[in-house]
């Protein structure tokens, strides 16, 4: 089964790949860091999972000294296959022609949106990290799932169940009931150096229990995704081991077997490994499924700045700017900025987090997302050659310090939906939209929408099914986006006037 392309780099046609066997949504990635670490590992997270995992001790053995069938021994049992089922709208288009038309001289092809669903089966890999059976993996390989099928290396096989995700990090928690499993020791991903040799560990091809070795060709890595998603984490361990489709969510371990990243990605021309792959450090990850196995989503910490490369900005529109490292600030959030209430201001370039030097806007990015909403961090800039310090109570992207647990849209809601029928789109003369029934208890009864309405227009989004619209709410509701309401569109059959709806969500 073909990798969902997720980017393109228009000059050599090189894209890069999420690297699951399958069905699952793209997503690319921001990280954090804890006041309590112990070993390289949170305390926090080692406490919230009840001794989950084996702490790893580092050592100063050289690698070129180390047997890799050590770690590759260490490491396998602890490496799981995913597969997954999901259901999927539609095949996409097909065209149809009206022979009225067409015999009359008005041949011109039309485009129908198929909206029968399907199912499709994927594959990934995933980490076991705890013995009572938690296991990370990658959220595009887990992202829209019926099913989850576990198939461990000694060839159990278990029913998964998705605890949380985050697509900004691409990170995803699952659990299966299962006791006394070989958890891998967790390393720290900050001590990896250049040059050091790495173990890529997971099912490629759904040939289980694969190993492969190369080194460590770079940190930080962010370009690979572009700049448009501002709202993704972008900090990627690069590496030369090999990894293809159905290594996604798979062990990157030293040679120790401690475990340092989340295989994620590839950079590709065919498809297939063509000498780099890309992994989630564990150090970002670890501090995501701390907060999605007690919360059920990831509370993301924000300085609440929009931030840029101050070589490239200076280059582009402001000569005044003096520190070439470190991360511009070009403006606020909508929401309440703690960066814009300490003092910070636009121009300002952020070089360090609490006495941490950073070294681009991922960097920053990367620092941030180690702490938790409500902690205050020391940020040092420089204001056009003098630098300045200021402290900040970082929050989150709402604009305040309250915990965002995950819910239900379905129930916030309270309504039954249905995608119109093609007799319906012709009826009313539309190609789009959900019929609201059967309202309970919730904001659509709040707001004043009643049995009947056609929804057609969601926070100017087109709505098709109402996975549509709960994508959007789920959005909100999680806090990924500053949004904290819906305006929404549509029209009662009956009249057919066009009515506006406001839904405030975030009370």
């Amino acid at each position: 089964m073909s990798m969902k392309k997720f980017w393109k780099n228009a000059l050599n046609a090189v894209v890069i790949i999420f690297i699951s066997g399958g069905v699952a949504a793209v997503v690319t990635a921001h990280v954090m860091k804890t006041n309590e670490r112990k070993n390289g590992v949170s305390e926090k997270f080692e406490t919230t999972f009840n001794q989950p995992y084996q702490t790893a001790m580092l050592s100063n053995v050289a690698a070129e000294n180390i047997d890799f069938t050590y770690a590759a021994e260490k490491t396998v049992n602890a490496v799981v296959h995913i597969r997954v089922v999901a259901t999927v709208q539609g095949g996409g288009r097909r065209q149809y022609m009206n022979p009225f038309e067409y015999f009359f001289g008005e041949g011109e092809r039309q485009q129908q949106q198929q909206q029968r669903p399907r199912q499709r089966a994927g594959s990934g890999s995933g980490v076991i990290i705890s013995t009572d059976g938690y296991i990370i993996t990658n959220n595009h390989v887990v992202d829209g799932a019926d099913s989850i099928s576990v198939t461990l290396n000694d060839k159990r096989i278990f029913t998964g169940k998705v605890i949380g995700t985050d697509a900004a990090t691409d990170v995803a928690l699952i659990k299966i009931e299962a006791n006394d499993l070989q958890p891998i020791p967790f390393g720290d991903s900050d001590q990896l150096k250049v040059g050091e040799w790495v173990l890529a560990v997971g099912n490629p091809f759904d040939l289980t229990s694969t190993v492969t070795a190369g080194i460590v060709s770079a940190k930080g890595r962010s370009e690979i995704m572009g700049s448009s998603a501002r709202d993704k984490v972008t900090s990627y361990i690069q590496t030369d081991a090999a990894v293809n489709m159905g290594n996604s969510g798979g062990a990157l371990v030293n040679t120790r077997g401690e475990l340092v990243g989340i295989n994620t990605a590839i950079y590709s021309q065919t498809g297939d490994f063509a000498g780099y792959s890309f992994a989630v450090p564990i150090n970002m990850a670890s501090r995501v499924v701390t907060d999605l196995k007690q919360y059920g989503s990831f509370q993301r910490a924000m300085l609440g700045v929009e931030i840029g490369n101050p070589e490239e900005v200076k280059r582009d529109r402001d000569t005044k700017i003096k520190a070439m490292e470190g991360a511009y600030v070009g403006g606020f959030s909508a929401m309440r900025s703690p960066a814009k209430e300490a003092g910070i201001e636009i121009g300002d370039v952020i070089i360090a987090v609490n006495g941490t030097k950073v070294t681009s806007p991922n960097n920053l990015q990367e620092q941030i997302m180690r702490f938790h909403i409500g902690d205050k961090v020391r940020i040092k800039v420089d204001r056009y050659g003098t630098e300045k310090d200021f402290t900040v109570e970082l929050r989150n992207i709402q604009g305040n310090t309250e915990i965002i647990k995950a819910v239900n849209s379905a129930e916030v809601l309270g309504a039954v939906f249905k995608p119109l029928s093609d007799s319906e789109k012709r009826e009313y003369g539309k190609s789009y939209g959900i019929q609201v029934s059967n309202i309970t208890k919730g904001k659509i009864r709040d707001c004043g929408i009643q049995n009947g309405f056609v929804i057609e227009i969601v926070n100017d989004q087109r709505i098709q099914t109402p996975e549509d619209f709960y994508s959007i709410v789920d959005k909100i509701l999680s806090g990924k986006t500053e949004e904290k309401g819906l305006l929404v569109k549509g029209f009662y059959p009956n009249s057919g006037a066009t009515r506006h709806y406001g839904i405030d969500l975030v009370d």
